[in-house]
């Protein structure tokens, strides 16, 4: 009996003490990670520019959603090919305060030269939503379809002209360049006309002073509507919706050439697990939301989220896709 009482006495002593080692042993888990103060969203180009009109949908999402319990506001630094704006990112590496919109013009200039910082120097948080290039003629045009401007490069390369705009190396002429060699075409001898807006390129086909453009379908859809002109071939993986839904993509003419100008979220260099995490949940929220859903329809993107893992994996994919082809183009000093 006394050993007995003597053991519940000493296991009624331990307890306290069992009970403060398990609280040590085992500490309480940090809280998750979340903005203590306010977001910043960089854009590498104007004000008015196609990034700039992302960023600031977002931000309106973010604040107006209540995605994020924090001020967001936008902030414009161009010039460099993007440069100011990545330098001025990676000012405030690990911070997950700081986020940028991108495109695949960030690829190309670095893998041309023009900047310094690729995908190994920031963090991809998410792509938001994709543009694909249409191929477009006149509504009289010689080419009826897709096959049969695919065939045209087939046989001689240099004999049709394509006008994009604005720059060689961009996501219109990566477009067109993947077209040419999907159908066992040299891509050096791709004839292209560069203006310094889709509204010339528009201009140029209409007049007659080209027959095939490359550009976006916000540009064209307009004048198909009112009979002037047609798009043949869009670049993406499937079929586009609404009024897009009879375009062919190249793939299903027989012409492998997938291609797309994609908007992504990028964050500094250094950002944390949890940072990431956070981030990660926020986008995938966003991209449900009614107004992306309105956002996205009214500038014909479509809705090709992805989180920042595979954001990360289509990144460093296409970036080496892009040296291949730019250097073939011989855009790679």
């Amino acid at each position: 009996m006394f050993g007995r009482k003597l053991s519940c006495k000493i296991a009624m002593a331990a307890a306290p003490l069992f009970l403060l080692s398990v609280f040590f042993a085992h500490p309480a888990s940090p809280p998750a990670w979340k903005p203590q103060g306010n977001v910043e969203i960089v854009v590498s180009t104007a004000t008015g520019s196609g990034s700039d009109a992302q960023a600031r949908q977002i931000q309106r999402i973010l604040q107006d959603g209540r995605l994020v319990d924090a001020t967001v506001s936008v902030l414009n630094k161009p010039g460099g090919g993007g440069a100011i704006g990545l330098a001025y990112l990676n000012q405030h590496a690990g911070n997950g305060h700081y986020l940028m919109v991108t495109t695949p013009t960030f690829l190309t200039n670095h893998v041309t030269g023009r900047t310094s910082q690729g995908p190994a120097d920031v963090t991809p948080l998410a792509q938001v939503g994709s543009e694909y290039v249409v191929f477009a003629v006149r509504a009289d045009s010689r080419f009826k379809t897709g096959a049969d401007l695919a065939e045209a490069f087939r046989k001689d390369p240099a004999a049709v002209p394509v006008a994009l705009a604005n720059a060689l190396g961009n996501h219109n002429h990566i477009a067109a360049s993947m077209v040419m060699k999907a159908v066992g075409g040299d891509v050096r001898k791709l004839k292209v006309v560069v203006f310094n807006s889709s509204g010339e390129v528009m201009t140029s086909l209409l007049g007659g002073h080209v027959d095939v453009i490359a550009t976006s379908a916000g540009s064209v859809l307009p004048h198909q509507r009112t009979g002037k002109a047609r798009m043949i071939a869009v670049s993406s993986e499937r079929r586009l919706s609404g009024e897009l839904a009879e375009i062919p993509t190249w793939t299903e003419l027989g012409v492998p050439a997938v291609s797309s100008n994609w908007r992504s979220m990028i964050g500094p260099r250094g950002m944390t697990a949890e940072q990431v995490r956070y981030w990660d949940e926020v986008f995938s929220k966003l991209v449900q939301s009614e107004e992306w859903r309105r956002y996205t329809e009214s500038r014909l993107l479509a809705n090709t989220y992805l989180d920042s893992a595979a954001t990360r994996k289509l990144m460093d994919a296409q970036h080496a896709e892009l040296r291949t082809v730019l250097t073939e183009l011989g855009l790679v000093k």
